[in-house]
């Protein structure tokens, strides 16, 4: 096995190991996961920081988990493709598990989904498929310069972590692509989302039950659904989401803008310190849209949704709807919206006005807004 070692002039040492070297083929053919758990293994390990290498060249990974606690910090500095199989597994494609002072730096993750969304979208009976990247259990992680390609299902997944900067990622996959859904982030606190593109085939970002303190900011998102908070409130014992800001942000052809999204279903959860600020919406069918009747499959509950959502600021959102309804607040019966603000809001139906819909949503305008507010103050 080959070591690089290599010391900074403050006095840091950090040690390298290449994949190549401990047995990975760039062929895109042969499994290089024994390789990989190897060099993660030896990084894992050392009382240094150090770096798990995977050169140019294309190398096909079948399932793996790097799990932790890791003596050091661990960075994965990919200068290649990783390749998935292509039999469509349920589990996650790459996990980390248990890490802490973990960094991915550039590369791409091949999913190879295609065949399996043209078997859903087909109507047959296939397998789910797999999440490319998952963090679970982690805290201080970054993802920087990474880009996911044709993912089975989620393109990344953040769960029950803290601490995670994901910047400058690219996700591309088909916009007729099911459940690809690009970063979906769940009960984790203080993840910081910047500098993205994602084109895919649902939300570009979704916000999961237990989100806390997130800050999404210069995304450009389309294709896709936009960016979601939830669905929330299937489970009844979920936890809510809060402390969410979402700016400047660009949507070109989705199919929403931005969006929270609850089951009518009996449920403890919440929604709460949201902002949307500075978002450009260019022809979305649904560019706000508060849904608390959410139910995909057309066979739900008609029960009034538990989910409680307060204190949501739509700041400067502009543009245009593909729609005449551009705005379309549809909250609980029973557990109505309140402290609805819109501040600036101009989105334009053509050459016709855009409408605003409210049901049980209560709040206040501010400044120029178009359609015009329908809020009960």
């Amino acid at each position: 096995m080959t070591v690089t070692i290599t010391s900074s002039s403050a006095g840091s040492t950090s040690t390298t190991y290449n994949v190549v070297d401990l047995g990975a083929k760039a062929d895109g053919k042969t499994d290089s996961r024994a390789a990989f758990l190897s060099a993660w293994s030896s990084a894992c390990a050392s009382n240094a920081a150090a770096t798990v290498l995977v050169p140019s060249g294309s190398y096909l990974l079948t399932r793996v988990v790097f799990s932790g606690q890791c003596k050091n910090s661990v960075t994965f500095q990919i200068d290649g493709t990783l390749v998935a199989p292509t039999d469509y597994g349920t589990e996650n494609w790459i996990t980390f598990d248990g890490v802490s002072g973990v960094t991915i730096l550039g590369g791409t993750l091949d999913g190879q989904g295609a065949a399996l969304w043209a078997c859903k979208n087909a109507g047959k009976t296939c397998p789910i498929g797999a999440t490319s990247l998952e963090f679970t259990n982690s805290r201080e992680v970054l993802i920087s310069g990474l880009t996911s390609l044709n993912s089975q299902m989620f393109h990344i997944d953040i769960h029950d972590c803290k601490n995670v900067n994901i910047q400058r990622v690219h996700v591309t996959a088909s916009g007729d692509s099911p459940n690809t859904d690009g970063i979906h982030v769940a009960g984790s606190a203080g993840v910081n989302i910047t500098r993205a593109i994602i084109k895919t085939g649902d939300d570009c970002i979704s916000i999961g039950p237990g989100a806390t303190n997130l800050w999404i900011e210069n995304i450009g998102c389309g294709p896709g659904h936009g960016i979601s908070i939830g669905s929330l409130g299937k489970d009844p014992n979920e936890q809510g989401v809060q402390n969410v800001t979402v700016k400047t942000v660009v949507f070109s052809g989705t199919q929403n803008g931005v969006r929270i999204k609850t089951w009518a279903k009996p449920n403890q959860g919440f929604v709460r310190g949201v902002l949307f600020e500075d978002v450009i919406i260019n022809n979305a069918q649904n560019p706000v849209i508060i849904d608390q009747e959410y139910c995909p499959d057309n066979n739900c509950s008609t029960q009034p949704s538990g989910v409680k959502i307060s204190n949501v600021t739509y700041r400067n959102i502009t543009g245009s709807s593909a729609t005449a309804k551009a705005v379309n607040f549809d909250c609980s019966h029973t557990n109505p919206c309140t402290g609805i603000v819109l501040d600036i809001v101009d989105l334009t139906y053509g050459s016709k006005p855009a409408t605003a819909s409210c049901t049980s949503a209560a709040g206040s305008a501010t400044g120029v807004v178009l359609p015009p507010s329908c809020l009960a103050s």
